[in-house]
This record gives structure tokens, C-alpha cells and sequence, in this order.
């Protein structure tokens, strides 16, 4: 018998709903009303986390009404924009239950399929993803999700990457695996493929945006992609060692090309230009080499400052929220 077709609410996993708030001062009472009917009818004990990410709006004001009005609620307001993920990792670590479901403010993804996200997850996953049938975005934002899936692949493994979705249902005891990570740069997607063996998803609706408009535009999701490239994979580093190798076979090629012909043909003397375009090319490659590694040269110095991932300002609701 799954979680959802239970008779006993004791057979229903407890469940921690994360959203990550910004700028949703619209949304937020009718996400809250429609995640409340999606839990409460199969009958879950539950409680939603909003985590305020320094919204510009009454987001927060909002959120502490909700507190009052719904016992299930809990806000946490931090200390200025620190960025999705991070505010995900703050709702993390306050979450008391079994299962974490995380989604977004803008009720592009619906509530009501939170339960069937936690259905799949019974049958012994340990992050099951909601994937869209299809995204209503823009097509700019489409291609640069698509570009972004990419590189997850590659940071996170092809399978898991294939998956992700920032609507996700996760057990709890995973975030043992990342408890003491304290980069100020994260993503929680990866920090989940460093610990979760078993992954999968589901077909979900993604529906128009019905407000306002997305925190993520081209240069910061480019910006984004550069950031788990550098922060969690090696692939630059190798790209630039591939580079630095081929080009020095091109170089010795070349030198045997001058000297050969300087051998066959003795008034031959090699042209300014020709000297001029090799130089630039080498030293191109070189800076290029010199400027990855030093990118993650200052990774590693701003970790060493333990710039934290968030602040929090202050809660409410947090006589419920565990320490």
C-alpha cells in the first residue's frame, strides 16, 4: 500500500514542504492555500517552510500573516538576496520531517502533484524529480535551461542530470551528507548527487507564469553554469591541459614544417606574419590555461574566508522550527 492511498495517517510519511520566496508578495496565500488542500486531504502530517531570499516586495509581512493564520507554517527571513540554492539549504536545515519536497514560488509548478511526487519516492528512491511534459517559458529560456541541464550532467553524472527539476521530493536523512558544507557558492542538486543512489522522475504540468516575471535571466544562468563548471567539476582544468597539448604537438609539427623546408629550400625564411600568428596563438592558450586555474585559485581563497551561504534575519513561527 503506497503513502497515498494509506488508510492511516500513521502510514503517510511526514513532510517538510520548502519554498524558496522572492518577490512573491501575489502568490504566496494562494500557494499556500492550494499546498495546504494537497496535503491535508490524503491526510500527511506536514509543515511549509518559506524561506525569504531578500525579497524587494511585502513578501516577508505576508508570510508572517500566513504564520498566523496557518499552525503549518514557518518563515525564515534572510539577511539580503543570497540566491535559490542557498535559500533551499537554509529550509533544509530547519526541516523536522521525512521527506523534503521542494518547488517554486511562481505556481508554474502545481502543488497538487506534490503527493504523487511522494508516492514515487515509497517505492524506494531517494529523490524523485518532477520533470515538466513541457516548459512555458521563453525560448531564450529554454535553450539556456537546456545549456544549464548540460553542464548539471556533467557535474552531477548523465543520469542524475537528466532528471533534475527544482520541484523534487527528497528523503531527509540525505542532507546528512552535506550538514557541515558551508561555500557561499552551492547548488542543492549537486549536493544531493553526492549522496543519492537512487534517482528518477516524473512526468508533471508546468503551467504560465502568473505573475511577475523569472529572477533568472541569460547572463545569470550563463553565469550559473560557469559557477558548477568551476566550483564542482574539473572539466575547465582538463579542457585547458587538452588545449595546452595540442598546441604543442601543432607547434612541433610546425617546426619540423620550417625546418624541413628550410632544408629543401635554402633561401627560405619564414614571414613575419606566420612567426606572429604562432606567437599569438601560443600565448593566447597560455592565458587562457593561466586563467582557469586561477579561477579555481579563488574558489579556494574565498573559501577560506568561510563566507557564509546565508544569514538569517530573524523567523516566524520558530517555536516550531528545530534549532
Amino acid at each position: 500500500m503506497t503513502a497515498v492511498e494509506g488508510d492511516h495517517k500513521t502510514s503517510l510519511p511526514t513532510v517538510s514542504v520548502i519554498v524558496p520566496v522572492f518577490n512573491a508578495e501575489s502568490t504566496l496565500e494562494e500557494l499556500c492555500s492550494r499546498i495546504h488542500a494537497a496535503l491535508s486531504a490524503p491526510g500527511f502530517d506536514f509543515e511549509l517552510i518559506l524561506v525569504n531570499d531578500g525579497s524587494k516586495d511585502s513578501s516577508w509581512e505576508v508570510i508572517k500573516g500566513l504564520t498566523a493564520s496557518l499552525p503549518c507554517v514557518k518563515g525564515i527571513n534572510l539577511m539580503r538576496n543570497y540566491g535559490q540554492h542557498n535559500a533551499l539549504l537554509a529550509g533544509i536545515r530547519k526541516a523536522g520531517n521525512e521527506v523534503i519536497v521542494t518547488l517554486d514560488d511562481d505556481l508554474q509548478n502545481p502543488p497538487e502533484e506534490i503527493p504523487r511526487l511522494i508516492d514515487k519516492l515509497t517505492e524506494g528512491y531517494d529523490v524523485v524529480y518532477g520533470k515538466p511534459t513541457v516548459r512555458h517559458h521563453k525560448i531564450w529560456r529554454n535553450v539556456s535551461s537546456w545549456a544549464l541541464k548540460l553542464v548539471l550532467k556533467t557535474v552531477m553524472g548523465a543520469e542524475m542530470g537528466r532528471h533534475s527539476s527544482p520541484f523534487r521530493a527528497v528523503r531527509s536523512v540525505l542532507k546528512r551528507g552535506f550538514e557541515d558544507f558551508s561555500d557561499a557558492r552551492l547548488s542543492i542538486d549537486v549536493l544531493l548527487s553526492w549522496v543519492a543512489d537512487r534517482t528518477t522522475h516524473i512526468l508533471v504540468d508546468h503551467h504560465p507564469r502568473k505573475d511577475g516575471k523569472s529572477g533568472y535571466s541569460l547572463s545569470k544562468l550563463s553565469l550559473l553554469a560557469f559557477d558548477l563548471l568551476t566550483g564542482f567539476s574539473i572539466l575547465p582544468l582538463r579542457i585547458a591541459s587538452g588545449a595546452g597539448l595540442t598546441t604543442a604537438l601543432a607547434g612541433i609539427v610546425i617546426f619540423f614544417y620550417v625546418v624541413l623546408r628550410r632544408l629543401l629550400e635554402p633561401n627560405y625564411v619564414p614571414g613575419f606574419a606566420f612567426l606572429a600568428s604562432e606567437i599569438a596563438l601560443f600565448a593566447g592558450l597560455q592565458l587562457f590555461a593561466v586563467g582557469v586555474i586561477g579561477e579555481y585559485v579563488a574558489r579556494l581563497h574565498f573559501r577560506t574566508m568561510g563566507k557564509p551561504a546565508y544569514v538569517v534575519r530573524d523567523e516566524a513561527g520558530d517555536d516550531v522550527l528545530p534549532k
